[in-house]
Order: structure tokens, then sequence, then C-alpha cells
């Protein structure tokens, strides 16, 4: 029983959202080992992939009024002021920006950078450059979420990519969003903006990689208040 546990406890849940592609890419994996059994080996690895996409890890996030943590699993690829989308009614007073990019091997699940009520949700049409551009957080598709705290609002957007061609949003507006809670998640390779208040200092730099739900990106306090953590 022990090798069982020990076993289960190595298994990364998988996104509920991944098992139609799972299941779609180990069928045609069948059909190619019928077909020629090389082709029937890269379809079982690329089927091996797509689990690996979609999984889902438990994270431990920090709970902390005023913690700002990464809404996504990647590299840190911009950290700037920035003119907010206008759909989002933020102003167009630049704001502190960090950009996390996706590539097809991070986790894709989104998770809320903070505590709060959503206030708006808007998605945009639009291009899929390379998410990694600055110009793609003007010209892609993406969907953005505006969370208000009792005293804060900040804006969380989800940025198609090159690849990507669908973005998921799993809550509506006025649902009451925890930190590190999932709240959306994009297919395959994207990126995430977080639009902070005027003042805010990142606390993460270019380069630096980000996990969704655990990485703190900025402290709305300035006061150092002990810090508690909850699993998810």
């Amino acid at each position: 029983m022990s090798i069982v546990n020990s076993i289960r406890s190595q298994m990364v849940p998988i996104s509920p959202e991944g098992y139609p592609f799972i299941g779609i890419f180990a069928l045609v994996s069948l059909v190619l080992f019928w077909l020629w059994t090389p082709l029937g080996w890269i379809g079982t690895v690329l089927t091996l992939w797509c689990v690996y996409f979609f999984r889902d890890p438990p994270r431990v996030t920090p709970v902390r009024d005023g913690l700002v943590v990464s809404p996504a699993d990647g590299r840190v690829s911009l950290v700037q002021l920035a003119v907010p989308p206008p759909e989002l009614g933020l102003g167009t007073t630049p704001l502190p920006r960090v950009s996390i990019f996706m590539s097809v091997f991070d986790c894709h699940v989104n998770r809320s950078p903070l505590a709060g009520r959503v206030e708006r949700i808007v998605y945009h049409k639009g291009k899929f450059l390379n998410a990694d551009l600055d110009k793609a957080s003007e010209h892609n598709e993406r969907n953005a979420l505006v969370i208000a705290t009792p005293t804060q609002r900040i804006a969380v957007v989800q940025i198609a990519g090159l690849v990507a061609r669908r973005i998921l949003c799993f809550v509506r507006e006025g649902h009451m969003l925890g930190a590190g809670e999932r709240f959306g998640m994009i297919r395959f390779g994207s990126r995430l903006d977080v639009y902070l208040p005027v003042g805010t200092a990142p606390l993460v730099a270019v380069g630096q990689t980000a996990i969704a739900g655990e990485t703190v990106l900025a402290d709305l306090l300035a006061a150092d208040a002990a810090r508690s953590y909850r699993a998810g």
C-alpha cells in the first residue's frame, strides 16, 4: 500500500480541459502504430507531451494582504511602465506592468494574482503575433480581467500567442477570487500581463522564472506583515 501511495504522490493532476486533446492524440497514435510502428512511437511521444502540457500541479500560495503573485508559469519577459488597454477602464496613465511568457513546455493554468472581486472581463479580438513581443499587448487577441480589492484594482490580461488559438476563462464578472485560484488557461504558448497600481515597485526582473500562484510579483502594502500560506 505504501508503494501505491508513493506513486500517487508523484502523479500530477491533469486539467479537465486537456482530456479531449489527450484522447485524440492517443487515438491517432494507435492508428499510426497500425500504419507504421515508427510513426506510432512519434505519436506516443506527442501524446505524452500533451499530458505534460495540460498538467495542473498544486501550488502553495502566500495569502497575506497586498501580495501580488504570478498568474502564470513562465519567464518574466518585460517589466516596464505601460498604458493599460483602453477596454479596462484604468485610464491613460502608464502603470507598472509585468509580462510573463509561457512556452509550450510551461504549465498553462492561469491563477489569480490576488484575492478580490472580478470587476470586469473584456475579450478583444486580434492578431496572433509572437507573444514575447512588446506589441503583442496591443495587437494580439486577449482576454482581460480587472480584479478589485477594498483598496486597489489590478488587471491581468491573457494574451494569445503565435501558436495559441484558444483563450479560456473560467470565471464571470462578480466572481470572488482567492489568491492563487485558477481562473483560466491558454492553449498553446502565450503570455500574461499584470498591470499594477501607480507607484508599485515590481519585485521580479526580466529573465526570472515565475511560478503561478507562488512567485511574488509585487507587494501593495508598505508594511511587511507576517505571511501565511494556502495550498491549492
